[in-house]
């Protein structure tokens, strides 16, 4: 299976849509919108993987999600080769994934068998009829909500998506789209992205969850080792090859020396422990404490190299081991769980 080619396919399908959305004025010139592809997976083999991933429905919506998902927004295209490149994909597709959430230049596989997200800009020309998902990228404050809905309920209209979701929103702007869509008609979106790991929980444990029950939107989250921190790998310092070591992650670096950056190092350490218990380790005790949460209908793995892909995907397994003891021990290292309105009620 060939799973690197055509690697400027992808843009002119966005640009048609893109065109449309233009012409109704439904965006502004220069706009930017995220669109994922997703395919579902009936079937698949596991010819070397002694684990099968579970998969779950995005959101309450009908379409089938693998709980563990490839991301390959930082990794493909610059700080690995063409050849790992295909290495992982062909890992995580032979292991159970069906959702790939790409950089622009990737594509390929075969069309029912994958759930393949990506950011696109506008040019090049794409070998798809129709994607199952859009995601609007982050709102945009000169355009009202009604606009915002009405473009990606024209896009499904027209047959080029199946549904729409929502990346880096607010849940109040998310229950706003919701509202406008019944107002009018329209269709509401099934989805959020967002970043969910030991350090960022507000988001996803506190607002989301309501949104899930209420109006049945899901999670996919993305960053659940924190950018590599979580990883261990920098607990003495920043490695020469790292990514906190190159010059576009000065932010990350910072980060990881700052006061904050270090006590989070020294909570990782003791959550080690908590790993090595369960007979795991760190990132994968990281990754199964994401799914935990049944508001998230996948998380989405960053690697850069086929062992540490393949350590991810064995999360899987950790999951069963996921007791409310042991989140309840992992909530007291942390020290950050964040209060939900029902915590108040008790």
């Amino acid at each position: 299976m060939d799973l690197i080619k055509s690697t400027r396919t992808k843009l002119g399908f966005v640009a048609s849509l893109a065109e449309t959305a233009l012409r109704l004025r439904l965006l502004e010139p220069g706009s930017d919108i995220k669109v994922h592809f997703f395919f579902t997976l009936s079937y698949f083999s596991l010819p070397c993987f002694p684990f099968v991933l579970l998969h779950r429905n995005l959101g309450k919506s009908g379409l089938r999600v693998s709980c563990l998902g490839l991301g390959t927004w930082v990794t493909f295209g610059g700080q690995i080769s063409d050849e790992v490149a295909e290495q992982l994909m062909t890992i995580a597709y032979d292991s159970g994934v069906n959702l790939f959430d790409t950089a622009e230049v990737y594509s390929g596989g075969k069309r029912s068998s994958l759930v393949i997200t990506t950011k696109l800009y506008w040019g090049g020309k794409m070998q798809l009829e129709y994607v199952d998902v859009v995601f609007a990228n982050r709102t945009d404050s000169n355009t009202p909500m009604e606009e915002i809905v009405r473009a990606m309920t024209h896009v499904i209209n027209q047959g080029m998506a199946m549904y729409w979701g929502t990346s880096r929103w607010s849940a109040m702007e998310i229950m706003e789209a919701y509202s406008v869509a019944r107002q009018f008609n329209l269709i509401p979106p099934v989805c959020e992205q967002a970043e969910y790991h030991f350090f960022q929980r507000e988001k996803v444990e506190t607002q989301l969850p309501e949104l899930y029950h209420k109006i049945g939107v899901g999670v996919v989250s993305w960053s659940p080792l924190a950018c590599g921190i979580i990883t261990g790998k920098y607990d003495n310092g920043i490695p020469e090859t790292s990514r906190a070591s190159m010059k576009p992650y000065q932010w990350l670096r910072e980060k990881i020396m700052s006061e904050d950056g270090k006590k989070q190092q020294a909570k990782l350490k003791e959550l080690a422990h908590i790993a090595e218990k369960l007979g795991c380790t760190l990132p994968q005790l990281a990754i199964a404490w994401c799914l935990r949460n049944e508001g998230v209908s996948s998380v989405l793995l960053g690697s850069s190299n086929p062992t540490q892909l393949t350590e991810n995907l064995g999360a899987i397994q950790v999951i069963p081991k996921m007791t409310a003891g042991i989140a309840s021990e992992v909530d007291h290292l942390l020290g950050n769980r964040p209060h939900s309105k029902k915590d108040y009620h008790h």
